[in-house]
């Protein structure tokens, strides 16, 4: 049996298979490529979602200093007459959107700083960084602030909508 040389696991040759003595044989993918090749082609896929930022049209009520980035609005294939709309939106220190509305299904990631969410009748939460929150169609976000008085706070917005119509609608 001949020695294995010793191999880091970010080097090539680890991920590709010759870390255990062999090159993957012609016609076969060895597992850790295999992982590797859906982690590009979801990376591809998220590009070319994001990559069709450019027509979107925000309506989002957001208050005077924050800054609302569109993303992507993408037809749902397999959902007729549902769009997908991904959108940032940045809360300087202390500013808040006003009561507002989505008509759709709407999920929130928290990518930097905290933020104070509730819709009308739930609980108001606190989220930091990584932490997530939803709202139904038919909810009134009622609070959507930065918690901080000294630090930015930027949220991921993803949305599922009928294709068409507004994001965001005033409360009442």
């Amino acid at each position: 049996m001949r020695a294995l040389p010793c191999v880091k696991d970010d080097e090539p040759s680890a991920i590709y298979g010759t870390a255990i003595g062999r090159e993957p044989q012609e016609g076969t993918i060895d597992v850790n490529r295999r992982v590797i090749m859906i982690r590009i082609g979801l990376r591809a896929c998220a590009v070319l979602v994001l990559g069709a930022a450019l027509d979107i049209a925000v309506a989002q009520p957001a208050a005077s200093g924050s800054q609302v980035t569109p993303l992507v609005t993408q037809s749902l294939v397999g959902v007729p007459g549902k769009e997908g709309v991904m959108l940032t939106v940045e809360y300087p220190p202390g500013e808040e959107s006003p009561p507002h509305r989505h008509n759709a299904s709407t999920f929130v990631y928290v990518l930097e700083g905290k933020v104070e969410m509730q819709v009308e009748g739930g609980e108001r939460v606190t989220l930091e960084a990584g932490q997530t929150f939803y709202e139904s169609p038919s909810d009134i976000h009622s609070v959507s602030r930065n918690a901080s008085d000294t630090e930015p706070a930027r949220i991921l917005v993803f949305m599922v909508k009928d294709e068409g119509a507004p994001l965001t609608l005033p409360a009442r």
